[in-house]
């Protein structure tokens, strides 16, 4: 095979194109194979297999810079930079990861688990050869989707402006995790079967060249007849009114034309864009068919293409889905908004039963945010559904359009918390720090999915400003549906189990592993209170005052940053009240980033278990006997 006789790309510039092509469906069929194992994202790597063998076979990477804008798009870099071996641990705990990462490889210059940033990065990386007097090229990978985000946009405007030497590749599938939408998505379906302009362009501007002395009114009438043949003919006017080199639509399947040109590219001064069209999931049916379902699969079965699902509860997604379409059925108010996530946010369902109250913006996190400002002013009840991770993106508009204004709009923040195989970059466990310290913000997390259900009912009952409900990406405890969801007073904990021993006050997931870890010390005599702090702001102050008078110690469990979390909070309402002399253990994640591995491991890598839990438990035996 082929494919065993690459080590590095510089393997490749020795073979013939039809190596090169037997090559390319090597990769596929290995990537199949691997993926039905570990699980991963098929669809989008299949569809860059050509691509990223021109790329590598072409240049000389890591001298040359490739920027992978979102970096799932990778794996078949990652095969040809000498990674091959490891794919068997690929999104494993301490194994290999699903995104592009610098500390694994020189090949790897970027990463990121979000979108839009390449064109950024690239800007900068060329800024810096510039500077330091280098002659690397610099090259990034953008999908049609990620150009729909605001960064990209940005740095399109200064990068043209610049007219810095790079070169971007838009890799065109017509879909990112769901269908694109918007105008930008629009404007690229009306060019991709236009392959004229170019041509057109260069002979229209030699016959200019050719008259000699233009001026006044025909230099005026000259510039429109160029700018009217732009327009006519369409074909990649837009790219260029930003300052780019416009080249494509090209075929990415067609190893001999892609490399073909993208040699003519790495001719042209300035910035240059060559728009490159791929299939989404090329070469496994499956995926080619349904490119939504396979773009992140867990395992499946090659010959059929059956995805080995755990069979388990209801995702707490689902339960959300199903509440929210329960409450907009009695309140006409409320209308959905998801930045290009309407499947993972489980909003598909929810879309078929109100299409006009269902509003994906596409990857455009900021503008949601600010959009969702706009509805609520309006008295509609907007429900943001975005991922932790993702909100990150938006922060400074929940600050400035939403919270300081007082505006009602409910956050529905999906995958918050541990969120397993996709590793640190989409990591939930920053938004309590960066919501709970905003005015009027109120923020709660549920114990279960029932409990789920009646957040949501409670963020619609509430009209006093900005609400928001976390929840984590993992199935449901199982508990009974209620069949009315009810609200819940505003602040207010539960004690789940009683104790007197110490205090654990727990939310989401961690209300579980308390109760089992108080369970585990009944037998040793030792009783633990549980309690569900299900109120992350406001807390519920009548229940801490009532534990300081009782002088139990406390321990604080989250699955979010210790620092800036709802430990802190506790600690800050103490310090606030002046009320000294208690013992409080934060329980959390450490101030560093927590890598890939399944959500179990990575709870044990941070101490968020029963078994660690009742460690610190009984660490508190000491101060007891003292204080009796």
């Amino acid at each position: 095979m082929l494919l065993e006789q690459i080590k590095q790309p510089e393997d490749l510039k020795r073979l013939s194109m039809t190596e090169l092509e037997k090559l390319a469906e090597e990769i596929r069929l290995f990537l199949i194979e691997k993926l039905s194992v570990t699980g991963g994202h098929l669809a989008p790597n299949l569809g860059v297999v050509e691509l990223t063998l021109a790329l590598h076979t072409l240049f000389h990477s890591p001298y040359d810079k490739f920027i992978f804008d979102v970096g799932h798009q990778a794996y078949v870099h990652k095969m040809l930079t000498g990674r091959m071996d490891k794919f068997d641990t690929l999104r494993k705990y301490k194994g290999l990861c699903g995104f592009v990462k610098r500390s694994e490889s020189p090949h790897d210059v970027w990463e990121a688990g979000h979108s839009s940033t390449s064109l950024s990065a690239a800007m900068g990386m060329a800024t810096a050869r510039d500077l330091l007097g280098e002659h690397n090229k610099v090259i990034a990978i953008i999908g049609d989707g990620a150009m729909t985000g605001g960064m990209a946009l940005e740095a399109m405007n200064h990068i043209g402006h610049a007219k810095t030497n790079m070169m971007v590749i838009l890799n065109d599938n017509e879909m990112s995790i769901a269908p694109n939408v918007g105008a930008i998505h629009n404007y690229l379906s009306k060019i991709r079967s236009d392959r004229h302009y170019l041509k057109a362009k260069e002979e229209v501007e030699h016959l200019l060249k050719k008259i000699p002395a233009i001026g006044g009114t025909l230099a005026k009438t000259a510039e429109k007849l160029k700018d009217s043949l732009k327009y006519l003919v369409l074909s990649g006017v837009w790219f260029e009114e930003f300052g780019f080199n416009y080249i494509g639509p090209v075929d990415g399947h067609n190893l001999p034309i892609l490399m073909d040109t993208l040699r003519q590219a790495e001719k042209v001064a300035g910035p240059v864009l060559v728009h490159v069209v791929t299939t989404k999931g090329k070469g496994y049916t499956p995926a080619e068919k349904d490119s939504l379902t396979w773009h992140g699969a867990g395992p499946y079965k090659i010959e059929s293409g059956q995805m080995i699902k755990s069979v388990g509860h209801p995702m707490y997604t689902e339960v959300f889905g199903n509440s929210l379409i329960e409450l907009a059925e009695k309140d006409p108010r409320i209308v959905a908004v998801t930045p290009a996530m309407p499947g993972g946010s489980g909003l598909l369902k929810f879309a078929k039963h109100f299409p006009n109250r269902m509003i994906d913006v596409g990857i455009a996190e900021q503008h949601a945010a600010t959009m969702c400002a706009g509805l609520a002013s309006e008295g509609l009840k907007p429900v943001f559904a975005v991922y932790s991770t993702f909100l990150q993106r938006a922060y400074d508009q929940v600050v400035h359009d939403i919270c300081r204004p007082n505006l009602n709009v409910t956050f529905a923040i999906d995958r918050a918390g541990f969120v397993g195989p996709d590793g640190e970059t989409h990591q939930g466990v920053y938004d309590i720090a960066f919501l709970r310290t905003l005015p009027n913000m109120v923020l709660m997390m549920p114990k279960d999915e029932n409990e789920l259900r009646n957040m949501m009912k409670t963020a619609n009952d509430y009209n006093e400003g900005p609400i928001a409900y976390r929840y984590p990406r993992i199935n449901g405890t199982g508990v009974e549906l209620d069949e009315t969801a009810s609200s819940i007073p505003i602040g207010t904990w539960e004690t789940i189990t009683d104790g007197d021993y110490a205090a654990v006050l727990a939310i989401g997931p961690m209300v579980q592993i308390a109760e089992e870890t108080a369970e585990s010390l009944r037998k040793e005599g030792i009783s633990l209170r549980v309690v569900n702090a299900r109120f992350i702001k406001p807390l519920d102050e009548a229940y801490l005052l009532q534990l300081a008078k009782e002088q139990i110690p406390i321990i604080t469990m989250e699955e979010s940053s210790i620092e800036g979390g709802m430990g802190s909070a506790v600690l800050e309402f103490y310090a606030r009240n002046k009320i000294v002399g208690l013992s409080i253990k934060n329980l959390g994640i450490p101030d560093y980033f927590v890598e890939h591995g399944s959500v179990n491991e990575q709870r044990q890598e941070v101490g968020l278990t029963a078994q660690n839990l009742a460690a610190e438990v009984k660490a508190l035996m000491p101060l007891k006997r003292q204080r009796a």
